[in-house]
């Protein structure tokens, strides 16, 4: 048994009066005329243990003076708790005071901000909130490698540092070993022979471009890691630094593409729903009360399949007053999307065939030359989880469109090489992990549900 799950299996074992030993948290303690009383967490779950110290063992002078946020070491008996609320409680033998937390410990028993925890992050973690987002994160990245590892999905670790840029959009942390405060130059620019690469690098986007070449050679990959993206943006839906998942399918079209994703994220939902109840259920109680129909939705009902033109005219039919006018050739926003999942068809929409003018350099022109084979999954509470498309496999067309958008085509001939040497058609999608922790959680702001959010003038722990 290890230490972490020692507190589950005490409240789920039966009771033969053994000597046990656990270690943990304070989260409150109170002393009475003969006794004290401690509610101990040790991390794995958000129950806590009820330790009863009496007043006789020979540390119980240390321990009254113990506050919120001390670790300590207790070893026992698990007997019957005649109390309300637990089955089972330990009456203490021996105490050990592993930490103590001095007064000014900023978690307190009452309810924190939100705000105010993001100050402490390091720390946020022992609050009830965070301790179960955190083992849903956990999980869901089990279940994650678990979905692609049960489809013959080979995981390919992609690198974070990159000499291309997978979205166009220029959004790039630069990379260098050059001296700011001398910045070598030669013809007026930044003279990057002299940098350790030899030339401009950045870090990663996405992992895209790199699986692709993957796939084209091992069938069906996946890769999940860190990406970043230099976008000043202080939304509550935008990060820095977060995690994508991009698996990619060999001999695949859209229709293929279309049904994984949806695949994926009704499992993904399903194993929350099985396997993190208990953490789910507070979220479901305290954090939005429809989380649990909202999920629902998603996985007991096919995503319905609506091409962009389609969505389009239905939204500007609806009678609706949008913030942002909805026009053929423009993305859909936010609000959009909402409008289409939660208020007409009242679940999953999987919108398909985009304007080749609003999508990536990388995605498959249509027979109509004007849209791409592109497709994105919006869900309800959330909008877009999921954009993937068929990938633009002929080479005369990718390399065409690599100019049209005015890159430098020697940047990606290792790129073009997986078309000029066996191409087959495949096709793949993006999920942030962020967006789909929002999703299952209720939680409203992306920097609640990853350890550290890295955003613009924020660079903290």
């Amino acid at each position: 048994m290890t230490e972490r799950s020692k507190i589950v299996d005490l409240l789920n074992s039966d009771s033969s009066k053994p000597l046990i030993l656990v270690k943990g948290w304070i989260r409150t303690q109170r002393e009475s005329k003969d006794f004290s009383f401690i509610e101990l967490n040790d991390g794995s779950c958000l129950a806590n243990i009820q330790i009863i110290v009496d007043n006789d063992i020979d540390s119980y002078s240390e321990v009254v003076k113990l506050t919120t946020g001390a670790a300590i070491a207790v070893s026992g008996e698990l007997v019957e708790s005649p109390g309300k609320g637990q089955k089972w409680e330990i009456r203490a033998k021996n105490i050990e005071v592993l930490g103590i937390a001095p007064e000014d410990f900023p978690l307190q028993k009452k309810r924190h901000s939100d705000e105010y925890l993001r100050t402490i992050a390091h720390l946020r973690p022992r609050s009830n909130k965070y301790s179960a987002i955190f083992r849903i994160r956990s999980k869901l990245s089990y279940a994650i490698h678990k979905f692609f590892q049960e489809r013959d999905f080979q995981w390919i670790h992609t690198p974070i540092i990159t000499g291309s840029d997978c979205e166009g959009a220029g959004e790039m942390f630069n990379v260098t070993t050059l001296d700011l405060n001398n910045i070598p130059k030669k013809d007026g620019a930044i003279d990057y022979e002299q940098d350790f690469f030899g030339k401009e690098a950045s870090l990663t986007v996405s992992g895209q471009l790199s699986v692709e070449s993957f796939c084209l050679s091992l069938g069906n990959v996946y890769t999940f890691g860190p990406t970043f993206r230099a976008e000043n943006s202080n939304t509550s839906r935008h990060m820095s630094e977060f995690w994508m998942i991009e698996p990619e399918m060999a001999f695949a079209d859209l229709n293929d593409d279309m049904k994984l994703g949806q695949e994926f994220i009704q499992y993904l939902i399903k194993f929350t729903l099985d396997e993190c109840t208990e953490d789910l259920a507070l979220f479901a109680r305290f954090v939005d009360k429809m989380l649990m129909s909202t999920l629902d939705n998603i996985v007991n009902n096919d995503f319905i399949r609506l091409p962009y033109t389609d969505a389009i005219d239905l939204l500007k039919n609806s009678n609706q007053k949008f913030e942002f006018p909805v026009e053929w050739g423009s993305d859909l926003q936010s609000e959009h999307e909402r409008f289409l999942t939660e208020t007409h068809f009242k679940q999953p929409v999987i919108v398909y065939d985009y304007p080749k003018d609003i999508k990536a350099f990388y995605m498959r022109l249509n027979d109509d030359e004007k849209t791409v084979a592109a497709m994105d999954i919006l869900v309800p509470a959330i909008g877009e989880i999921i954009g993937g498309s068929q990938r633009e496999e002929r080479y005369d067309l990718l390399k065409k469109r690599i100019n049209e958008m005015d890159f430098d085509e020697a940047d990606y001939w290792w790129y073009l090489d997986t078309r000029k040497y066996g191409t087959v058609p495949h096709a793949g999608f993006g999920l942030g992990f962020e967006r789909l922790l929002m999703l299952v959680s209720g939680i409203s702001n992306i920097r609640d549900v990853i350890p550290f959010p890295r955003t613009p003038k924020h660079l903290e722990f």
